[in-house]
């Protein structure tokens, strides 16, 4: 067997060698220390605003492209609608001239019938040595044409001179209405200037007359009020008068008091009672002493009966102060057996922990056990 030196595929080469740097480049983005706390990936956000303005910038640029085609298009109508009009109106004169050229009427094959024989072709032989086939005139026929023809051309023209004097009739008619019509706007103008004046007028006057009118309403708005206010004085007045003369104010006690008949006490108003008198603020004075008297009395007894549930309490706080003391011992024997206890479990933690540290876990990790850890972006 002979060795061959096959060509070597570059494409597998290049392949990984693209997939590798794209890890290189994934693994500095992912583990990079600044980008992951933050969160952010500026270089992707700075390309993505960079892409956007391309984005609105490519946008104008059409807008643009697009304004300037629609004012070309619009100009290109504008100038194709002026050059068909030119077209057509070339056309029409062309033809115009065309019909006034070739196409006369009395060049027709008809003419002879219409303006007469005049131009026409005249035979020379003799009439009477002619057939019936040459015959150009029958009999009833033709008789008098030249003069029918005559008088039809002259009654044409009398009939366009009328016509001609109607029309100028006419616009001397409309001259005429026009001028009165413009006169008659003069008038109008002026009808509507006097018009405008005597309504100004008018206004003007009815303006000082519905001040007057306001003044007086006014000047008696004013009259009404100050008799109001005089009368309300007067009234006030008068009140006061009544207040200081009533027997409210004079203190009559027997204004106080009215009779009711049937053997019951007079009965009191209260709108007029004034205070009591001295025989009822006596009475008043002796059933309070009495009052007072009795509520003494019952501060004596609940003396007696405080002093006597005072020795009760202190009798039961004896008894009490027996309890908490026996209680206390009690939890003074429980707390010293607990903290026996807790100091126990303490020596026995330190000694393992001391057997965990210095007898088991003897063997401490290295840089390369940690270096294991995130070695690959997926």
């Amino acid at each position: 067997m002979f060795k061959v030196d096959l060509p070597v595929d570059e494409s597998t080469e290049k392949a990984v060698e693209r997939r590798r740097a794209a890890e290189t480049a994934r693994k500095a983005r992912i583990f990079n220390t600044r980008l992951r706390v933050m969160g952010l990936d500026l270089d992707t956000l700075n390309q993505q605003v960079q892409e956007k303005k391309h984005q609105q910038n490519m946008e104008k640029q059409m807008d643009k492209a697009l304004d300037k085609l629609r004012i070309y298009q619009d100009e290109a109508l504008v100038q194709q609608n002026n050059a068909e009009k030119e077209k057509r109106r070339v056309l029409n004169s062309e033809l115009t001239n065309y019909w006034a050229t070739h196409q006369r009427a009395e060049d027709s094959r008809d003419a002879d019938l219409k303006f007469g024989l005049k131009g026409a072709f005249k035979i020379a032989i003799p009439e009477n040595e002619l057939g019936p086939a040459s015959m150009q005139i029958f009999k009833g026929e033709g008789v008098g044409e030249e003069l029918r023809m005559r008088e039809q051309i002259r009654k044409t023209e009398r009939d366009l001179r009328a016509q001609m004097d109607e029309n100028e009739k006419r616009h001397m008619r409309d001259k005429h209405i026009e001028m009165l019509a413009s006169k008659e706007l003069v008038q109008q103008d002026v009808r509507g200037a006097q018009q405008a004046a005597l309504e100004e007028v008018c206004k003007r006057a009815t303006r000082i007359a519905l001040d007057n009118y306001n003044q007086a309403l006014a000047k008696e708005q004013a009259e009404k009020l100050e008799e109001q206010h005089k009368r309300e004085e007067q009234e006030n007045l008068a009140e006061m008068w009544h207040t200081m003369t009533s027997d409210m104010m004079t203190e009559c006690a027997e204004a106080t008091e009215r009779q009711v008949g049937g053997r019951r006490p007079p009965q009191v108003l209260p709108d007029r009672w004034k205070g009591m008198s001295p025989e009822q603020l006596k009475s008043i004075q002796q059933e309070r002493e009495q009052q007072c008297l009795e509520r003494q009395k019952q501060r004596d007894a609940e003396k007696i009966r405080e002093a006597a549930w005072d020795l009760k309490l202190l009798k039961l706080s004896r008894e009490a102060e027996k309890e908490d003391l026996r209680a206390a011992e009690l939890s003074r024997e429980r707390r010293i057996q607990m903290d026996r206890y807790n100091m126990q479990l303490a020596r026995e933690q330190l000694a393992q922990q001391e057997y965990l540290n210095k007898r088991l876990y003897t063997n401490k990790p290295t840089k390369d056990y940690f270096y294991q850890f995130n070695t690959s972006s997926r």
